[in-house]
């Protein structure tokens, strides 16, 4: 399928169901950031590749963020394209080489902030979570209602994105929160 702009690629995505959807992202109507997260929101099954010729670093990361797998840039050659759209049905993530430099500068560039704006109660709290205490035990150590650890988890999940208790010890962990060992 074909559409002319993000309105019609969704409603492409939700008749046509297909593998892979290959996004602009400069489009009328609805643009292709917003056009790849209502598709991924509806879980269509559908992968989105963007393909466009924007490779600055708030448009990277706008479709990233919206959940797009790969993004490549329209003067890639034609095999490169294919490539791509194969890459994703595999499950891979194929990035344009200017884009991916563009990515790992932003990360570079990005002060360290461990934390992630989390607030000192937070932080103590993924820390227990680590160790493996139950909310109720958190409560406890904490002299705070199990209620006030499950408001501390759902703020600093919510900061730091992730989705349970296991994602945000492994994203505590990973980024130095706590000490590995």
């Amino acid at each position: 399928g074909v559409a002319a702009n993000g309105a019609e690629a969704v409603a492409l995505v939700r008749e046509l169901r297909p593998d892979v959807a290959l996004m602009d992202l400069q489009m009328p109507e609805v643009d292709g950031v917003e056009a790849t997260r209502t598709i991924l929101a509806e879980e269509l099954g559908t992968e989105v590749l963007v393909l466009t010729s924007f490779s600055d670093q708030a448009r990277i990361h706008a479709a990233i963020d919206a959940g797009a797998v790969g993004y490549l840039l329209k003067d890639a050659e034609p095999d490169a394209l294919l490539d791509g759209i194969r890459a994703v049905a595999r499950g891979e993530s194929p990035i344009d080489p200017r884009a991916a430099r563009r990515l790992l500068a932003a990360r570079a560039d990005a002060a360290p902030d461990a934390g992630a704006g989390l607030s000192p109660r937070e932080t103590e709290v993924l820390r227990l979570v680590v160790q493996g205490l139950l909310n109720k035990q958190i409560a406890q150590r904490l002299g705070v209602t199990e209620r006030t650890v499950k408001a501390h988890l759902t703020s600093a999940y919510q900061r730091i994105g992730v989705a349970d208790r296991t994602q945000a010890a492994l994203w505590a962990q990973r980024n130095g929160l706590v000490d590995p060992s």
